[in-house]
């Protein structure tokens, strides 16, 4: 199947540009922490972190998509038939699904700055996980290429 098919999806979820900006804050940080120990280095120290970090959480960012029949999010890899009713989730509905009602045997790939997702129940009996929950910047694109691929593959 190719990208651009309805039954095909792909994202990544990248840190937000909020957050990105929020991490300027280690600059001053970690240069008034270096400053006494060496000055000359203080600046360049702080760039370093700041490239480290902002750098890890850009290249840890993990993909969610379906492709050829199969929902992939992060490490995880189930067959769209193996699922069952798909929920959007708003920001109140993604905290209430996480919160302390969360059943311990799904699986959850949230990131934190992003406020929406899905809730996908599984439906395969040998597999204990009853939900998945996943954030997407996208939820109805992401849910439509799930059903489209269902369909496709009952067909």
């Amino acid at each position: 199947m190719s990208n651009d098919s309805p039954s095909s999806y792909r994202e990544r979820l990248w840190p937000s540009p909020g957050l990105m900006i929020a991490l300027l804050l280690l600059l001053p940080a970690v240069a008034m922490v270096m400053t006494p120990i060496n000055a000359t280095f203080a600046i360049p120290a702080a760039i370093a972190v700041y490239v480290l970090i902002a750098g890890s959480l850009v290249l840890m960012s993990p993909v969610v998509q379906v492709v050829d029949g199969v929902l992939s999010a992060g490490s995880a890899r189930v067959p769209v038939s193996a699922l069952g009713e798909i929920q959007e989730l708003d920001d109140a509905k993604l905290r209430k699904t996480i919160g302390p009602g969360a059943d311990a045997r799904a699986y959850l790939l949230v990131r934190g700055f992003i406020h929406r997702g899905l809730r996908i129940e599984l439906i395969d009996s040998e597999d204990p996980t009853p939900y998945w929950v996943v954030t997407s910047r996208n939820p109805q694109r992401f849910a439509a290429a799930i059903e489209a691929a269902k369909a496709g593959v009952k067909a």
